[in-house]
């Protein structure tokens, strides 16, 4: 498999972790794990800047397939199956909303700098 069919694979797998959000089939450990790899994907806000070179889109390209692979372990099969034969007619936009977790994970870290440099 190529990496241009590799990326078009993964991506394949985004709206259909959205659908399993919504079933009652998929285990809370799934669903919170699909929440965090959805927020990261259709986020504005990137863990690393996109404007810096290399390093901005690396991130993209390392942590949401680990973020992507580790909540379909949590996916039953069939039901994911199921799930990605429903997401080909389905389409995401991006929302601000899915910023959320990682403002939250930058103003910990803001935080925590900021006791660490004044108290």
């Amino acid at each position: 498999m190529t990496f241009k069919e590799r990326i078009k694979q993964i991506n394949s797998y985004i709206p259909a972790l959205y659908l399993s959000l919504k079933s009652k089939q998929t285990p809370f450990v799934a669903k919170l794990l699909a929440f965090l790899t959805i927020a990261y994907a259709l986020s504005p806000i990137d863990l690393i800047p996109d404007f810096i070179p290399v390093l901005g889109l690396l991130d993209d390209l390392v942590l949401l397939p680990i973020l992507i692979t580790l909540t379909i372990k949590f996916i039953p099969k069939e039901v994911l199956n199921a799930f990605l034969e429903e997401s080909q007619t389905l389409k995401l936009t991006k929302h601000w909303y899915y910023a959320l977790p990682i403002i939250v994970f930058y103003v910990i870290i803001i935080i925590i700098v900021v006791k660490q440099i004044f108290f």
